[in-house]
């Protein structure tokens, strides 16, 4: 059954994530997709704008590489998972592909994907769903692929069994996600960026409330790193298993095939 949060549970005023949550993992946190929901609808309206800004326009590379590293062929069917804003959808729609699903928990940021689509006459099917129980045949996609978004599932191992069971035989999943830079004052500088800075500069911005910009570091400092996420992958079956760091490690992308 597909689990939906109640928004209601939170107030104007009562942020999603506050101190107390953030002072320990808040992948942790039993009530975590509803805090998530929540938080995206809260930023919803500026986070294409933080993306670029803060990302300083990298995001948008990114995407592309992560199409890049799906090696298409061209008439593929593409679902992308946890698409939010649907920047990948539309790179993914642009490479001559057969069809493109775009799959989010939030409404608000679908609502904004699907009016992005339309300005650019993109056919682009999008659904409101959940990454641990997609609506979706078994073996219906070519490619399944989830961007920044993983770490926001409740339970990660379980959207892999999904992902994979959705698959055709040979079909190919691309994770882009954020990790920690291996050199040692890079990854000093990007965690005072995205620790010190980036939390003030996207909440104003945002005029956020919700804690969405506090989440967001502490969630990548307290998820599994690549090589952690690489053998969450390959215990759900896949093979073939390949990253590749983005930008000096401060994000990566996985790719792995259903044998």
């Amino acid at each position: 059954m597909l689990y939906m949060p109640n928004p209601d549970d939170f107030q104007p005023n009562s942020p999603a994530w506050s101190d107390k949550n953030l002072s320990e993992n808040p992948h942790a946190v039993v009530d975590k997709p509803e805090r998530v929901e929540a938080m995206f609808t809260a930023i919803a309206r500026k986070y294409d704008l933080n993306n670029r800004l803060h990302s300083m326009w990298q995001d948008q590379l990114w995407r592309s590489q992560a199409v890049a590293a799906a090696n298409l062929k061209g008439g593929e069917d593409i679902v992308d998972v946890a698409c939010g804003t649907g920047d990948l959808a539309m790179a993914f729609y642009k490479a001559n592909v057969g069809s493109v699903i775009g799959i989010d928990f939030t409404k608000a940021m679908l609502d904004l994907a699907i009016v992005k689509a339309n300005i650019a006459k993109y056919d682009i099917d999008y659904r409101q769903g959940d990454a641990m129980h997609l609506e979706l045949q078994d073996n219906s996609a070519d490619v399944v692929s989830i961007a920044f978004g993983i770490r926001n599932v409740q339970d990660p191992g379980k959207a892999f069994d999904e992902f994979f069971r959705v698959l055709r035989p040979n079909g190919k999943l691309i994770v882009l996600e954020f990790s920690t830079p291996s050199n040692s004052l890079i990854r000093c500088c990007n965690d005072f960026y995205t620790k010190k800075i980036m939390p003030i500069t996207a909440t104003i911005i945002a005029g956020d409330t919700s804690g969405a910009y506090k989440y967001l570091p502490k969630s990548i400092e307290t998820f599994t790193d690549a090589k952690e996420l690489a053998a969450e992958i390959e215990r759900a079956g896949f093979t073939e298993i390949t990253q590749t760091p983005q930008t000096f490690g401060v994000c990566t992308i996985t790719s792995a095939v259903k044998s």
